[in-house]
């Protein structure tokens, strides 16, 4: 797993890394209770390089460049790495919910749209603010134009209120709908005629039948 600032993954992250410490019994130059011996114990200092380099290999590029620092211990950069994700955390989260509260869907199918929440309330919930799945399944309807007018009133009144998958799924059906062309197809102007060339017809028609009457 890469750990990415803009992902916020952190705490997936920071378990994975953990458990794979562990396995091979190097957790100590993490979490510090593995000390060398003397300045001269080479083994540690191979085994805390070790680390360093799992550590800075799973790093995006951009967090590798804020993170890396010559010199220190693998635990150095653990901690570095730390403060960075538990000091943005309040401050990322309050950008991730006005990002959701916002989103409009435009030009992008139910899919997409609906994908591109279920990415930021993940998002959140990385950062320990998780959204309900009512609000979210809220959120979702806010953002919807108006030719969805008439299935955002039936999620809403919905009793039991539907979840995100469902209502994700009623918003495709209709979509499917709005696409499909109309039975029989409506007439166009040029196809009609218009009312004045219709009473010039009826007109010449019955001039036509007194004279013929007449003779």
């Amino acid at each position: 797993m890469v750990l990415d600032l803009d992902v916020f993954n952190y705490d997936a992250w920071r378990e994975l890394f953990l458990t794979h410490c562990l396995v091979f019994d190097v957790l100590g130059h993490v979490d510090g209770t593995t000390l060398p011996t003397d300045d001269d114990d080479l083994p540690w200092k191979k085994r805390d390089g070790l680390v360093k380099l799992w550590i800075y290999g799973t790093l995006a590029p951009l967090l590798f460049k804020s993170s890396f620092k010559t010199g220190g211990a693998a635990k150095d950069v653990w901690l570095r790495i730390e403060n960075q994700f538990r000091n943005s955390k309040e401050s990322h989260a309050i950008q991730l919910d006005n990002d959701l509260r916002t989103k409009e869907i435009r030009d992008k199918t139910i899919q997409e749209y609906t994908q591109s929440l279920k990415f930021i309330a993940d998002l959140l919930e990385n950062v320990d603010a998780p959204v309900s799945d009512k609000t979210l399944v809220m959120y979702m309807l806010n953002g919807l134009d108006e030719k969805f007018d008439h299935i955002i009133n039936i999620i809403k009144h919905q009793k039991p209120f539907p979840t995100f998958e469902e209502a994700h799924n009623m918003l495709e059906l209709e979509e499917t709908r709005l696409k499909k062309p109309l039975k029989g197809g409506a007439a166009s102007h040029n196809d009609t005629p218009s009312l004045s060339t219709a009473l010039v017809a009826t007109t010449k028609e019955s001039n036509q039948q007194t004279i013929t009457m007449d003779n």
